[in-house]
């Protein structure tokens, strides 16, 4: 089920500590890719936008180590990068304003003087770097499309009291947007990562899928046709 590309990268077991807790660069990620998130958000950024934002953040990532960098910084460049790839524009002036009221709730938006323009540049510069690092290959197929429509065939497939007294659709949308805090959307498919977070939403809520146990295959074998989730 693991696509080609980065190899181990993107936030695989080795991630984890001796004592199954996070790693400290992969911390260091994770609230990093919050801010992405909350800032891309209050910058009325649609959900797409930001996948990609978090996407170019760690694939960056893959490919140079964490203390080269501000973090922070390549996650404004990853959201100014990304509306420009997703059609979404938006100014510096928004995401450094954005960025300095997360750092320093309450502050007043910073004043148009050397320092303003200081991370203004930084932030083009940060922007060049990262597409020379990842070659300009910035587009990506992320499963927001694919859960949509599996969720709407699977509506229709299960019993309706089952799904209406069940936040499923919810559920799995959040963890979708969760798995970015990590690199799953550098490591799986898009197609994968759809199906698995339905599959972790239905047995949440212990919901199953009528006739599963009398079928051939796994119901979400029907929506990828390959490979079986490990």
């Amino acid at each position: 089920m693991e696509a080609g590309g980065p190899g181990t990268c993107g936030g695989g077991a080795e991630t984890l500590g001796s004592e199954g807790r996070l790693a400290p660069e992969s911390r260091v990620h994770f609230r990093v890719t919050r801010f992405i998130m909350e800032a891309g958000v209050k910058l009325g950024m649609r959900s797409i936008p930001i996948a990609t934002a978090c996407t170019i953040y760690h694939k960056f990532f893959c490919e140079i180590n964490l203390d080269a960098y501000d973090p922070y910084l390549v996650a404004m460049s990853s959201l100014y990068l990304a509306g420009k790839v997703e059609e979404q524009h938006l100014r510096t002036r928004d995401i450094i304003n954005v960025s300095n009221r997360y750092f320093h709730p309450g502050s007043d938006p910073l004043e148009l003087d050397s320092r303003f323009w200081e991370i203004r540049d930084s932030i083009v510069q940060c922007e060049l770097l990262v597409l020379r690092v990842l070659r300009f290959q910035v587009s990506f197929q992320h499963p927001h499309k694919y859960l949509l429509h599996y969720l709407v065939s699977l509506k229709n497939w299960l019993n309706r009291y089952s799904w209406q007294r069940t936040p499923v659709s919810v559920t799995a949308w959040a963890l979708l947007q969760d798995s970015y805090h990590g690199g799953l959307c550098l490591r799986f498919r898009a197609q994968h990562i759809a199906v698995a977070v339905i599959h972790l939403a239905l047995q949440a809520y212990g919901v199953e899928v009528p006739a599963e146990a009398e079928a051939e295959k796994p119901w979400w074998q029907i929506y990828t046709m390959d490979t079986e989730i490990p």
